[in-house]
């Protein structure tokens, strides 16, 4: 077909729109990369570090007394995880745990956040002994990066409790879960408060609530319709009584600590949350209420109650009697119950009303404050796409939601518990590109410089950590969603550093080298062709 000048025209039309098109789609990501950032924007004192889980990285199924927790028991049923994978095995950290802490002191970082496997140290928890090895374990990891000056951070349940109590009483549903967390919680400060001065009780409650029981994904694996197809559960009550237990499993086991331990371990204990941020979908007064709708019934879910000592007036008047209450003495407990706000934050989603608008997907119901989130708004995503598909690259979401801590919660001290990047899964498999993750990177220097701009704007924020250490599994998404900032090997399960731990390891000793992009992509090539394939350093 001949080409007219209307034709052209047209072309020429089309590719400026592509070309905007493109701009406006990143240009919060790309625009906030071009600040510099550095470890002196930050307090004197700052942690900096990275962050696994038991499950995720220690393997060791079954081995030295280890009791089956839940995720043994969900991960070997057929279809649950991408690809059949399991954390029988995972990163080999039960046995490599030096090395790996060799990697963290050659990074630079002063702080390690990792949790402690419930089943390992009680594997029928208070139904049964201790087991010696499960604490012999721990004590060594905690020794050895107290000797190279990292400090250990210690999330106490990070979703993978004993097998034996859901088994017996259904686990989170059930207020006996309380006596089993205190117990469990004491024999982590009886064992290891010596040397942690740093506590978190439980990782997520609001995202465990979600996946575990609105959903379905995780173990116990309970939802209702529309959120799914599940033999058992309520998605629209039981999350609420989860939370409750979590909730009050924490406030008893911080009450504990403050009378028992606190005063002679001179440590601090909070709880860490998953958030979002939220931007409105539409320029709307309706939509503006659905961001402070989601954030109250995200956030707020859970640290109302251990602030103000009640769940937000946002859920209440929404949910009505199925969200539960705290008697009077409850409510002494819990209000005031963290020392700081432990916060993982990863990513920004578009947010629109559902009571005045339809909506599908389950955001019509109570249970999601009738709001319905978003990674678009007409086609166009919020940020750039990633590993995973509710998380976009908005490094302004970082600064805003710093914000929104310190103002709903009179500015208490804050930690950045996880923060990370995984490339998509359609992305090159290839070793040589997984290894210089330049996207990585900018991922991390666009949200460390929202994070100083919201310190600077007053908010007491004291740590940050970087998910992950390395490559794991990652939950139901198994291993091929990759955070890490080491590469591992699921052949061999050698360790071999990215781009981004040699930027990380210059950010942390203010190393600033405009060529040091190029000679680490040199010494990937040499590592890559390496014969000896065993853990590697910077």
């Amino acid at each position: 077909m001949e080409l007219t000048g209307l034709h052209i025209s047209f072309l020429v039309l089309l590719l400026l729109l592509f070309h905007l098109f493109s701009s406006l789609s990143f240009d919060v990501f790309s625009n906030q990369n071009d600040e510099d950032v550095n470890r002196s924007q930050y307090p004197s004192g700052f942690l900096f570090g990275t962050s696994t889980s038991s499950y995720q990285v220690e393997g060791g199924y079954l081995e030295d007394g280890k009791g089956l927790s839940n995720w043994d028991f969900f991960s070997h049923i057929q279809g649950k995880i991408v690809n059949n994978d399991n954390g029988d095995v995972a990163d080999d950290h039960y046995h490599r745990f030096l090395e790996d802490i060799e990697i963290m002191q050659s990074l630079g970082v002063n702080a390690y956040r990792f949790s402690i496997s419930w089943a390992r140290i009680l594997p029928r928890g208070r139904f049964g002994e201790l087991n010696p090895s499960g604490i012999m374990f721990y004590n060594n990891v905690i020794d050895h990066l107290l000797l190279r000056g990292i400090e250990p951070f210690v999330t106490i349940f990070h979703f993978d409790s004993p097998q034996e109590l859901e088994d017996r009483y259904g686990s989170w549903l059930s207020p006996l879960i309380q006596e089993d967390f205190v117990h469990f919680a004491k024999t982590c400060f009886e064992n290891f408060g010596d040397r942690v001065k740093y506590w978190a009780t439980i990782n997520e409650p609001n995202l465990l609530s979600e996946m575990g029981y609105v959903r379905g994904w995780y173990p116990p694996a309970h939802c209702s319709a529309p959120f799914g197809n599940c033999s058992a559960g309520n998605s629209d009550v039981e999350p609420l009584i989860v939370m409750h237990n979590m909730l009050l499993s924490h406030a008893k086991a911080v009450q504990l600590y403050r009378e028992q331990f606190q005063p002679k371990q001179g440590g601090s204990i909070g709880i860490i949350a998953s958030s979002h941020m939220y931007e409105p979908l539409r320029d709307e007064e309706t939509d503006q209420k659905a961001v402070n709708r989601i954030l109250a019934f995200n956030l707020g879910w859970m640290f109302d109650p251990l602030v103000y000592g009640v769940y937000p007036p946002e859920m209440r008047k929404y949910l009505g009697n199925e969200l539960p209450r705290f008697s009077l003495e409850e409510t002494k407990l819990i209000k005031g119950s963290t020392d700081f706000i432990g916060v993982n934050h990863y990513s920004t989603l578009y947010a629109t009303d559902c009571i005045h608008s339809a909506c599908s997907s389950g955001s019509d119901h109570a249970i999601r404050g009738f709001v319905y989130t978003t990674g678009e708004r007409d086609g166009i995503p919020i940020g750039e796409p990633s590993g995973n598909p509710e998380f976009f690259v908005v490094p302004e979401g970082m600064e805003k939601l710093m914000d929104y801590i310190k103002e709903r919660y009179k500015n208490m001290p804050i930690y950045v518990t996880e923060n990370g990047y995984a490339p998509p899964r359609e992305e090159s498999r290839q070793v040589e590109d997984l290894l210089q993750d330049v996207k990585r990177i900018e991922y991390h220097k666009g949200y460390l410089a929202a994070l100083a701009r919201a310190i600077r704007n007053g908010a007491d924020v004291r740590g940050y950590f970087v998910w992950s250490l390395m490559d794991n599994l990652e939950w139901t998404d198994g291993f091929g969603t990759m955070f890490g900032l080491y590469y591992v090997d699921r052949q061999t399960l050698d360790r071999t550093p990215k781009l981004s731990a040699r930027w990380y390891r210059n950010f942390l000793t203010n190393i600033t080298a405009q060529n040091d992009a190029s000679s680490s992509k040199k010494k990937i090539s040499t590592i890559t062709r390496s014969q000896n394939r065993g853990v590697q350093k910077y």
